[in-house]
């Protein structure tokens, strides 16, 4: 299932990509998507925070993947049938995403909106820009930037051949 913003979409309402990761659902805003895949083989970072979990050869480009399930503090699975990488755009490059599973593309707007949850210290660092009602369930966006901000260190050439040494 590939996705991008240079692409026609047929309908314009659809404005989420919706997953699970647990039993809890969540969504990224399609314009960020570039693709959703299979996982595919990782080489594993030396002294990479947790949430990142190795990079990738995708399509050319080397790719930080990061668990969700690490990055909500749950403890990592094996991958099943259903597991997928989300590829999302953090500025010029790209990271992936490891959901349990890719539910939808849906739309959600002003009259499905509900308010954040405060939940104490810490809440900008959450990484959830929104909360939806989407059939009968609350469904959380998550903020690409600030999920994807353990990765913005990482130097994924050092690890694949294009350069001598990574971070650390």
């Amino acid at each position: 299932m590939q996705t991008s913003s240079s692409r026609n979409r047929s309908d314009r309402t659809k404005n989420l990509v919706g997953f699970v990761v647990g039993e809890t659902r969540y969504a990224v805003d399609i314009l960020r998507v570039r693709e959703i895949v299979n996982p595919q083989e990782i080489v594993a970072l030396p002294h990479a925070p947790p949430v990142v979990i190795g990079v990738a050869d995708h399509r050319g480009e080397v790719v930080p993947i990061l668990d969700l399930r690490r990055r909500f503090g749950m403890p990592s699975e094996a991958p099943t049938r259903r597991t997928k990488w989300i590829i999302v755009r953090v500025g010029k490059r790209s990271a992936g995403l490891v959901v349990d599973a890719v539910t939808e593309v849906f739309g959600a707007g002003e009259d499905s909106t509900r308010q954040l949850p405060e939940v104490g210290v810490g809440d900008a660092a959450r990484g959830i820009s929104a909360v939806h009602s989407h059939e009968g369930s609350l469904v959380f966006v998550i903020d690409v930037d600030r999920i994807a901000a353990a990765a913005e260190a990482i130097d994924p050439r050092a690890y694949l051949g294009g350069g001598e040494r990574g971070p650390g």
